[in-house]
This record gives C-alpha cells, sequence and structure tokens, in this order.
C-alpha cells in the first residue's frame, strides 16, 4: 500500500488450460498500462483436474500515486484472501475454488464467473451420476461477494465465434469494476493485431451480458418436455396419454421416442407393452399411492435397458452428421478448412460374436479354437477416421446392420436380462413396493458393453440374489445400499465389501 493511503487493484483469476488466462492477463496488463497505470501479472499453474487449473494474479496502481511516493510499489505474487478487488472464475466450480481459497470477500470483492461446466475427470469416470451439485456454490458466491455476476460466457463465445478470455474481458468491463471506459478495453484487443474482429465480438458480448446477467446459473435437472415429431412419434404420444397417468406420460414419452430412434416403431411399441404390464400392476398395489412411482421409475430404466450399447449403436452415433459438424463448431474449423476426428475403437472377441446372428455368434463364443485363430484382429485397438471416406464408410456400413439388429447375440441376451429383470420387479412389488423401486432402479448399473456390461450385470444378479433372501420391508434399504456401493469403485471393492455386510 502506497503512503498516501491509496491501494493497488488486485484481481483474481482461476481459469483452466486453454482458455486463454495468459492472453487475458496480458489484456489487462496492457490496459493498465496505456492508462496511466503500473501493473504486473504473475500465475501459479495448477495440473490437478482437468487441463490443469491455473491461479492468476494482476495488480495495478495508478502512476500519479507511484510517483508522489517516490518508489515503486511491491506487487504480490498471490492473491491474498480478503484483499481482492475482482476474482474471476472462468467456470462454475471454479467459482467454488475461489471461495474455498478465500478470494472473495463480502462488501470488497466483484465476482465474475461463467455458469458453464467443464467436468472434473472425477465427475466424468464415476460409474453414476458424477455431476456435482453446484447450487451451494450459487448460493455462497451470492451471500460471499460485493457483487455477483454470473452468466454462460462459453455460450457467448460460441455464438461469436470468439474464445472466452474475449467474453470475460468484455463482462469485466460490463462490470465497472475497473476504472476504464469501454473504448480503452477495445483499444488494447486491436492494438494485440490477433483475431480482431471475433475478439470484439466476443468483448460485446461479454459487455452485455454483465450488464444482463439473466441466465440461468446452474441448469434445471428436471426432465424437459419430451417433444414428439412426425406420425410415429404423435402416434406413440397418443397411446402414452391414453394408458399411462399424467405424472408418468412424460418420462415414458422420452423413452418411447428413444426406443423409435434407437430401432423402430415397433420396437417403441414393445417397450409400451412392458411398460403397461408394470402399470397394471402398479394401480393394483395398495401401497402405491398416486404418484405410480414404480411406473416412472420402470420407464426411465427400461429406456435405458432396451437402448443398450452395441457395436452397432457405437457406428451410428459416430458417423451422425450432426456430431461431426458439433466437432467443427467446437474446434472452430472455419467453412472449408479441413479437420479430422480420429476414433480409437478396440472391440473384443465377445463384441464380434455378439454382433454376430445369435446361433452363430453363441458357438463362437463358446469354441476355444475360434478364439485363438481370431486373437490377432482383437489383440490391439485401432484408429478411425470417421471424415475420411474409407472410414466412415466402415462405420456406416456397420450402423447399417441396425435392421439385423434383432437377429444378433447380444439382442437375444439382453431381451432376455430385462425380462427377467421385470419379473423380479413385478413379482417383488407384490410383496414389497418399495422393494420393487428399489430393485427397478437397480438396473441402472447394468450399462455400456464389453467388461462394462459383463461387470454391471454380476453385480446386479448379486443384487438381486441378495435380495430374495431378504424379508419384505428390508428389500429397498438393502438394495439401494448395495446400488450405491456398485456404483462406488470400478474394480468392486465397496460392492464387495456391501455385499459381505449384506450376507455375514
Amino acid at each position: 500500500m502506497a503512503a498516501t493511503g491509496e491501494r493497488p487493484i488486485t484481481i483474481a483469476m482461476l481459469a483452466l488450460g486453454g482458455q486463454g488466462g495468459g492472453v487475458l492477463s496480458n489484456w489487462l496488463v496492457d490496459l493498465a498500462e496505456a492508462n496511466g497505470y503500473l501493473a504486473q501479472s504473475t500465475y501459479v499453474a495448477g495440473v490437478a483436474q482437468r487441463t490443469g487449473a491455473t491461479v492468476y494474479c494482476v495488480e495495478m496502481l495508478r502512476r500519479a500515486t507511484v510517483e508522489a511516493e517516490g518508489r515503486p510499489p511491491v506487487f504480490v505474487q498471490y492473491p491474498m484472501p480478503g484483499d481482492v478487488d475482482i476474482v474471476i472464475a472462468s467456470e462454475l466450480a471454479e467459482t467454488g475454488r475461489a471461495l474455498e481459497k478465500g478470494f472473495v470477500t463480502p462488501n470488497v470483492t466483484t465476482l465474475i464467473a461463467s455458469s458453464h461446466r467443464d467436468y472434473a475427470i472425477s465427475e466424468k469416470t464415476a460409474l453414476g451420476d458424477g455431476i456435482m451439485d453446484l447450487r451451494p456454490v450459487m448460493e455462497a458466491a451470492r451471500e460471499a461477494s460485493r457483487r455477483f455476476i454470473c452468466f454462460d460466457m462459453a455460450a457467448r463465445a460460441q455464438e461469436t465465434s470468439s474464445v472466452i478470455s474475449a467474453v470475460i474481458f468484455g463482462a469485466i468491463a460490463g462490470s465497472s469494476a475497473l476504472p476504464f471506459q469501454r473504448e480503452q478495453y477495445e483499444d488494447v484487443i486491436r492494438a494485440s493485431g490477433r483475431a480482431i474482429g471475433t475478439n470484439l465480438a466476443g468483448f460485446a458480448a461479454g459487455f452485455d451480458g454483465s450488464r444482463n446477467d439473466t441466465d440461468t446459473p446452474v441448469a434445471d435437472k428436471s426432465m424437459p418436455l419430451a417433444t414428439p415429431k412426425g406420425p410415429a412419434g404423435q402416434a406413440l404420444a397418443a397411446r402414452i396419454d391414453a394408458m399411462l397417468p399424467v405424472g408418468c406420460r412424460n418420462v415414458a414419452l422420452h423413452g418411447a421416442l428413444r426406443t423409435l430412434s434407437y430401432q423402430d416403431k415397433d420396437y417403441a411399441g414393445l417397450y409400451l407393452e412392458r411398460l403397461a404390464r408394470i402399470e397394471s400392476l402398479d394401480r393394483s398395489q395398495p401401497n402405491a399411492g398416486s404418484n405410480h412411482k414404480l411406473t416412472e421409475t420402470v420407464a426411465r430404466e427400461l429406456a435405458l435397458q432396451m437402448c443398450y450399447e452395441d457395436t452397432i449403436r457405437v457406428a451410428e452415433i459416430k458417423t451422425r452428421a450432426d456430431r461431426l459438424a458439433g466437432i467443427g463448431r467446437d474446434i472452430g474449423a472455419a467453412s472449408g478448412q479441413p479437420w479430422y476426428v480420429t476414433e480409437y475403437f478396440h472391440p473384443r472377441f465377445e463384441e464380434f460374436c455378439d454382433t454376430l446372428p445369435a446361433g452363430l455368434g453363441a458357438r463362437a463364443l463358446a469354441s476355444p479354437a475360434i478364439r485363438r485363430l481370431t486373437a490377432p484382429l482383437f489383440r490391439s485397438g485401432r484408429t478411425i477416421s470417421t471424415n475420411k471416406i474409407w472410414g466412415y464408410c466402415f462405420l456406416s456400413a456397420l450402423a447399417r446392420l441396425r435392421r439385423w439388429r434383432r437377429g444378433t447375440r447380444r439382442y437375444a441376451v439382453q431381451q432376455q436380462h430385462i425380462e427377467e429383470w421385470l419379473d423380479a420387479v413385478a413379482e417383488t412389488a407384490t410383496v414389497d413396493y418399495e422393494g420393487a423401486v428399489a430393485l427397478a432402479e437397480s438396473v441402472e448399473i447394468v450399462r455400456g458393453y464389453g467388461d462394462t456390461y459383463e461387470r454391471g450385470l454380476t453385480r446386479y444378479r448379486a443384487m438381486l440374489k441378495a435380495s430374495s433372501r431378504t424379508a419384505p420391508g428390508t428389500k429397498a434399504d438393502l438394495l439401494r445400499r448395495l446400488h450405491t456401493a456398485a456404483l462406488g469403485d470400478e474394480q468392486g471393492s465397496a460392492f464387495e465389501k456391501a455385499l459381505s455386510e449384506a450376507n455375514p
């Protein structure tokens, strides 16, 4: 602090690798120095999550104050908790990190944050829904800061074909937290000489966003309304309206439309036939109440089980035109600019057999000789470029096997598993309604293909066996404990421990 009593303006920024934190720091320093301030920027890099979270610190002090003092200021190397004027969080989880580090102080700090998410590795690799609930972070941010500005800056960057650092720069200008005018910020961008047009567009979007930060900071996790399209979708919606109570219709329509897209209208009809069986049972149970919880749970999980992942599904997803177009937008490819996507595939012998006709696939899977002869084909993975002709044609041809999916071994195995699950749910519902709901939920762990599918199916069957030895009224608690443990770790140590405790 200078002897005049004027303190430097301190800015802390928490950003991820690749978000332009260094560029933004340089812009802030250039802004200060061009307008009568001395400035310094430092950073401490981190590699603990995602692509490395970095803390940047920028301090600035008026040159006139320095000259009056007669000696240069000593700027800090790292933001000091309780003494930060502006905190910038380039992603919503980083807002929580700023709060945890004590950078945000009531009546002092202007907190500027983007409401979008770049999920951490722990969230992406969780076997269940590992996404953190950041609503408490939003509430804490409002209480802890003098002013809280939050909107989706990543979306504004994409809309303007710019980068998030330009949008954040505009948000800082719009907040009026620094003693500079909008034109002075824009002059810094022009002076940089790089991507001036798109950076100015991003800056303008950030400036406007900070003046009208009405975006919903945290997405509503409730299921959106399903919107049927085309005659087949409309027919499914009408059938659902006629057969299901109001509270179950939306999730059932989502499921029916998903199965329609996955296979065809007959498959969607099979989905509704199976669901009608559960709804009829649900309606007859005295403990069901009016919310039809069992029907709603089965509607959700049945759709996921019927739309299982096989090699055909994987190929279909990877060759979708909207997926390739989205990748092009994400990497900022200009119109006509060549770019390539390299997909990595490592199918096992089991996935190969699953794609064969049911009888042939079963015989091949049971044959050690065939497994030994074909082993070189599955020993290592392969890379395929989906926007080169040969790679796209190969995967497109594989995706077109959808019309013959009903004849594959995996289809037969999956349908048998679904029927056994529905039978178990129906049987349990007659003696323990909440236990039936928990059993319906527990099938969530059966997902994916290959090792993931086999691991989930094995754990599910162990859960089913353990619950069969449990008295009515206690099944729900046991199944939910085992369900949580099954999603606890990939190795299964948490599940084995929970299972041993359930079967002493």
